[in-house]
């Protein structure tokens, strides 16, 4: 019998559950494995940009169950919210059961401060132009699905996974200026208020650095994606570390196929029922 590795603080976005590039299961298998105190959800864990009844698999059910039944035994769950994400905005600062709604939050974490939030607010494209940032995830979306079979095929040659969108992105000058500038704008505001780490995602790219200007200096944290980089952040002991799925060498507890396989919609509908009941007493 395993047993989950307790961490005191873990952080996961950009989980778009919803759509063809996300990673449930590998998800699923992670959030099994760990036992955490407090877990955030930095935004875009929903995805209501291309959200479609036609596509929502029981994988992506058992993702929203698992956090419900976590938030039911006790973990405090902080909902950051993000743009794919954007219509809990409007229930800010709510709670329901374990689960905190915010748009940001900031935590005390052993003397230090950091700063969460999605990172969505310093994306120009999507603040000046949210129909071009849409049609854009649009794009993604289809990237990745291709990918998955490009994958698929080069796994049954015995040959490495490529990805197909960090291969663009490598190449591509404007979007590796993008993500510098994104980097650096976040970091130069937390250091001007004071901020010992500032935590976010949004733009897929997993990351922990240390930032520094005239000011002062802030550790820069990215949580990436499931998507693509299936990634996390986990803080314990004083500090932090990137977790990445597919360089786990402990092995997570892997998810069977036929594990729950007859859960409905009504399953989750029962869950959530049991979490508002906790709220209430």
């Amino acid at each position: 019998m395993k047993i989950k590795r307790k961490v005191e603080i873990v952080v996961i976005s950009d989980v778009h559950l919803g759509t063809y590039g996300c990673h449930a299961k590998e998800l699923l298998s992670y959030l099994n494995s760990i036992e955490p105190k407090t877990l955030v959800l930095n935004g875009d864990i929903f995805d209501g940009w291309q959200f479609s009844k036609r596509y929502f698999p029981k994988s992506h059910l058992k993702v929203i169950k698992k956090l419900i039944d976590l938030a039911s035994s006790g973990v405090e769950i902080i909902y950051v919210t993000g743009n794919h994400d954007e219509m809990m905005r409007k229930f800010a600062d709510t709670h329901v059961g374990n689960i905190l709604i915010v748009n940001k939050k900031i935590l005390n974490l052993d003397g230090k401060k950091a700063w969460f939030f999605h990172g969505d607010i310093f994306d120009v494209s999507i603040q000046n132009a949210k129909w071009l940032a849409k049609l854009g995830g649009y794009g993604y979306n289809w990237l990745t699905l291709l990918n998955r079979f490009v994958n698929w095929y080069l796994e049954k040659r015995g040959k490495e996974r490529y990805s197909i969108s960090k291969k663009i992105k490598n190449n591509v000058k404007g979007a590796l200026k993008y993500i510098n500038d994104f980097e650096n704008v976040i970091s130069d505001l937390a250091i001007e208020h004071e901020y010992d780490y500032v935590v976010c995602g949004h733009i897929h790219q997993p990351k922990m650095e240390y930032k520094e200007n005239r000011n002062g200096k802030t550790l820069y944290l990215n949580s990436g994606d499931w998507v693509e980089n299936l990634s996390a952040l986990e803080y314990q002991f004083k500090r932090w570390k990137l977790y990445n799925f597919n360089k786990d060498k402990l092995s997570p507890f892997y998810v069977n196929d036929d594990d729950n396989d007859d859960m409905e919609i009504h399953d989750l509908i029962a869950a959530i029922t049991i979490l508002e009941q906790n709220s209430n007493t």
